[in-house]
């Protein structure tokens, strides 16, 4: 398994306008193409323009598939171009848990 870990610094005041834009559009084209929706944060303290989505993958190749889709799919586009206007900055990383991770247990 691996994890997408994706960090998007939101333009000041605009988190729940995009909460609300990913939760009711972005999140169900997404599930149907990803997957595997493991968790969406928002910051109580710090930087609270900041939110913080993860997805996981069976792998590399699996990711590659699923994005690529995504990418492809006109729902999706529409959404990225709505949303795009929130969004200052995006950081992905990947991450591969350890033997001892307990979400090697979830399922998807």
């Amino acid at each position: 398994m691996i994890v997408d870990f994706r960090t998007y610094t939101l333009s000041v005041g605009y988190v729940p306008k995009f909460l609300e834009l990913f939760e009711n559009i972005g999140l169900p084209i997404q599930k149907k193409i990803l997957g595997n929706f493991l968790a969406m944060f928002k910051h109580e303290f710090g930087n609270t323009n900041e939110i913080i989505h993860m997805w996981g993958y069976e792998s590399f190749q699996d990711r590659e598939k699923r994005r690529s889709e995504c990418a492809k799919n006109e729902e999706f586009l529409a959404y990225v171009k709505e949303a795009r206007q929130y969004i200052i900055k995006q950081e992905v990383k990947l991450l591969i848990p350890t033997p001892s991770s307990p979400i090697l247990r979830v399922k998807s």
